[in-house]
């Protein structure tokens, strides 16, 4: 594997990305599921809260909305570019999950919404959170159902590897990754998180246009390395008939995307 393809694989993304990212995927889909998690999670003002792979931010600015007091970190410099310049109040640290940079009971909650899959080791990550977690406090993630179980994807992929190749439907793939039966409680037992509570959401993706949603999904997230401006030519002019059921009669599009929050008690 190059070093753009493990990029893809690992979640690492460049700022120019990361603007993407936030300009398009934050509101297309990203963004509607912060307040719930955090709301999830118990947050309140006064609260110390931490949010783990932050990304450019979008958990932890809703943290702060709520009157918390907010930490984040991220492993992608790329991203806690546009996180500090969107929220000089949260205090941004470039650091892995699973290895916190905090003492023992540092914080009233953690959160972390839809990153656990690209962590290297999930069950230490998990762990980590927990251990900076003050007794009685929540740490809720969350991940994305099955590729299969989300529509707009299940389309989606099977088309990008006839396009870009298998490499690139993986990479479009690992977000969903723990969204099987019992996957997500297992790594959360295996953390000595058992019990967890688990709540099923399900959000909107919306995009201007079938295009729009293309330029979003290739440019502002891990495969922006890897699509030049001939395969996105190709990938466009291919994704009409797949993908058009789901676009709307004003040109836009739209479709289903389920989740799942898991928020345990420490």
């Amino acid at each position: 594997m190059g070093v753009q393809e493990e990029d893809a694989a690992t979640g690492q993304i460049a700022a120019e990305a990361a603007r993407v990212y936030e300009k398009c995927f934050v509101p297309a889909l990203f963004g509607q599921f912060a307040p719930w998690l955090v709301e999830a999670a118990g947050i309140r003002g006064g609260g110390r809260v931490l949010d783990v792979a932050t990304g450019t931010g979008i958990v932890a600015r809703a943290a702060l909305h709520r009157g918390a007091s907010v930490t984040a970190v991220d492993i992608n410099e790329g991203m806690l570019t546009v996180a500090r310049e969107l929220a000089p109040q949260v205090s941004f640290q470039r650091a892995p999950a699973e290895s916190l940079p905090f003492e023992d009971d540092a914080f009233d909650a953690v959160t972390c919404q839809f990153a656990l899959m690209f962590f290297a080791d999930r069950v230490q990550a998990l762990r980590d959170m927990a251990r900076v977690c003050h007794p009685g406090g929540h740490v809720a993630v969350s991940v994305f159902d099955t590729w299969e179980n989300s529509p707009g994807y299940r389309d989606l992929i099977p088309l990008l590897s006839e396009v870009m190749g298998a490499q690139a439907a993986e990479a479009l793939k690992a977000p969903f990754c723990l969204g099987g039966p019992g996957v997500l409680e297992g790594l959360l037992e295996d953390a000595g998180l058992g019990g967890a509570q688990m709540i099923h959401k399900t959000g909107q993706v919306r995009h201007a246009s079938l295009d729009a949603w293309l330029d979003t999904e290739i440019g502002g997230w891990t495969l922006a390395s890897l699509a030049t401006p001939e395969i996105m030519a190709t990938l466009k002019a291919a994704a009409a008939e797949p993908l058009g059921q789901y676009r709307n009669s004003d040109g836009t599009i739209s479709f289903e995307a389920p989740a799942i929050f898991a928020v345990a008690q420490v």
